[in-house]
């Protein structure tokens, strides 16, 4: 047992390296001074005159002390567990053992994630994230693929403690689902999911084939920030076409049965938008409309275009060739993404949420 504790010192030692590399990547010193500039900015008396802009800054300092809380929390999380260790040791403690090797493991893994947060540079990736999902041709095949996406990343989210929220469920033909939408709650939930936008391919042999063959699939995930004020964003009313429809799906008592689900579609880019988990009809196209501004600014951004009105609304298909990332079940078992090469053999562990290699990999490729 002292033999462990020994190794967990070691290690955290090794982790005290790591955390010093990290404030200097995350540059904490400069954040200070920056937080304090900003500080001093909020008690100038004409602060408050412009509404949206005192609302930006205030936003931005908030960004920045979160990010230095966070790294001081993990310091002195990492501080507290090597002078647990050392009195563990010299006392020939064996009860705290399995104790401080969990949380080692755990401190290592927070390292691991706020180091790869230093790549979250763009300007909506500390926002929650809209996902939606919407199986290939196919039929029950890849309606099915399509609500195995949708659970791998519920568990995602459930593993990193994000919140999420059903927001639009539609009932596949008889299994999976034809569209779903949740909403991943908390801070830079987008900037780790949108490495996830794309199509997805599934190779296995199908359970709903009676003859065992093995069948190609197709879903595409669709990942866009939760703006958190659209409200300079204008669309036009007969730009839109808007049905009420009942409620269905896998949202179970938290789904009205009535018909105040809300589906919105945006005539001049073909985009569909919808919402069914409110309490009130009113309460849905609420919602569905948010969405909608959030989807048009991420094309806008992501296009470089000047207008909303220059968004084409133009879609990938969701078939071969256009995938990101192959789900292989089946001669062998393999995930591999197109692209940055990534791969693991461990499929069911994917499947359970665990995709932060992945993620890892594409935002350093993007790093680069």
């Amino acid at each position: 047992m002292i033999i462990q504790l020994e190794e967990a010192i070691s290690k955290l030692g090794e982790l005290s390296g790591l955390l010093k590399e990290l404030g200097s990547a995350l540059k904490i010193e400069h954040l200070k001074e920056e937080a304090k500039t900003i500080e001093e900015k909020t008690f100038a008396p004409d602060f408050w005159q412009d509404q949206e802009n005192s609302s930006k800054v205030l936003q931005q300092l908030k960004q920045i002390k979160d990010r230095i809380e966070d790294y001081e929390k993990l310091c002195a999380r990492a501080e507290d567990t090597l002078m647990l260790a050392q009195m563990a040791n010299e006392e020939n403690d064996e009860s705290m053992v399995e104790e401080i090797e969990n949380d080692v493991r755990r401190l290592f893994k927070y390292e691991e994630r706020m180091r790869t947060s230093v790549l979250l540079s763009g300007e909506y990736d500390h926002l929650s994230a809209i996902v939606s999902f919407h199986p290939g041709a196919g039929g029950t095949e890849a309606q099915d693929w399509a609500s195995m996406l949708y659970r791998l990343y519920n568990r995602w989210a459930e593993n990193h403690n994000y919140k999420v929220k059903l927001v639009d469920w539609l009932d596949g033909d008889e299994a999976g689902l034809k569209s779903a939408t949740i909403l991943v709650e908390g801070k830079d939930a987008y900037g780790y999911l949108k490495s996830e936008n794309g199509v997805h391919r599934l190779v296995r042999v199908s359970p709903f084939d009676s003859s065992g063959r093995r069948h190609t699939s197709f879903a595409s995930v669709e990942v866009i920030p939760e703006l958190d004020d659209n409200s300079n964003i204008e669309i036009k009313d007969e730009d839109l076409e808007i049905t009420a429809h009942r409620s269905s799906g896998a949202g179970g008592q938290h789904i009205n049965k009535t018909d105040s689900a809300i589906r919105i579609v945006h005539k001049p880019t073909g985009i569909v938008v919808g919402c069914q988990t409110e309490r009130s009809q009113l309460q849905n196209k609420e919602t569905a409309l948010k969405m909608l501004k959030s989807k048009l600014v991420e094309i806008k951004e992501r296009e470089n275009l000047e207008r909303i009105d220059d968004i084409k609304g133009e879609k990938t298909n969701i078939e071969w060739g256009a995938q990101i990332r192959s789900y292989v079940f089946m001669p062998y078992t393999l995930v591999k993404d197109n692209r940055t090469g990534y791969e693991d053999g461990n499929i069911s562990a994917v499947m359970d949420g665990e995709i932060d290699e992945f993620i890892n990999a594409y935002l350093k490729s993007k790093a680069k």
